[in-house]
């Protein structure tokens, strides 16, 4: 539920030690722009490779020496998640955190096979993909879905990308993403239905790969 955003001077010491005096806006229409979030976040994944701008806007979320979180990345988390969906955060954030826990309910986790989504700020630094929760054969749809920042969405090495959506191949650039995370991705591909779904996130745009995609790398 969207809160009010007039937090100027107010400081709360119930809500989990959330301090409202910095605390981040959400949407300014919570219904219609979760909608319209879940929608391109939908297009991107039904569209492996294509980039997808966000039709929403929502604050700047940086605070002091935190880093930079990706418009896309923020928009992302406030419409998914919910009290029922932990979030993993790679690194600290207590402004994404604050924010999230504030406007979406949703907890924050350290443990990667509990998370539900994660934020990923540094792919070359970010967990193996199978220490998150990988879903069942029976139940896949509860993987995690991973939200990987990237340096650029267009200037990376090659990679040559097919499947289901994809009608022959797509050669997609994306820049900052070790090696290592397409060998770990490649070998859970045997443990079809069940992997995870990622998105990856520069500025306010993303780039969806689902896990029935094919990848080659160059």
């Amino acid at each position: 539920m969207q809160r009010n955003n007039s937090l100027a001077g107010a400081r709360d010491t119930s809500a989990g030690g959330i301090d409202l005096s910095t605390l981040t806006p959400g949407f300014t229409d919570t219904i219609h722009d979760s909608q319209g979030v879940f929608r391109s976040l939908l297009d991107a994944l039904s569209r492996p490779g294509k980039i997808v701008s966000m039709d929403t806007v929502v604050p700047d979320l940086a605070n002091g020496q935190e880093a930079h979180v990706p418009l896309a990345a923020y928009a992302a988390l406030l419409a998914l998640a919910d009290y029922s969906t932990p979030v993993l955060l790679q690194h600290e954030h207590r402004s994404l955190s604050d924010a999230l826990r504030f406007h979406t309910g949703a907890p924050v986790t350290s443990d990667c096979s509990e998370a539900v989504f994660a934020y990923l700020d540094n792919a070359h630094s970010m967990p193996s993909l199978d220490a998150f929760s990988l879903g069942e054969p029976e139940t896949p749809e509860t993987a995690a879905m991973l939200f990987i920042c990237v340096d650029s969405l267009t200037s990376g090495a090659p990679t040559t990308w097919s499947g289901p959506g994809i009608r022959e191949s797509e050669r997609v650039c994306v820049a900052g993403v070790p090696a290592s995370f397409w060998r770990e991705r490649a070998e859970l591909a045997g443990d079809f239905p069940c992997g995870v779904d990622c998105y990856f996130v520069h500025g306010g745009s993303v780039i969806g790969l689902p896990r029935t995609t094919r990848v080659e790398v160059a």
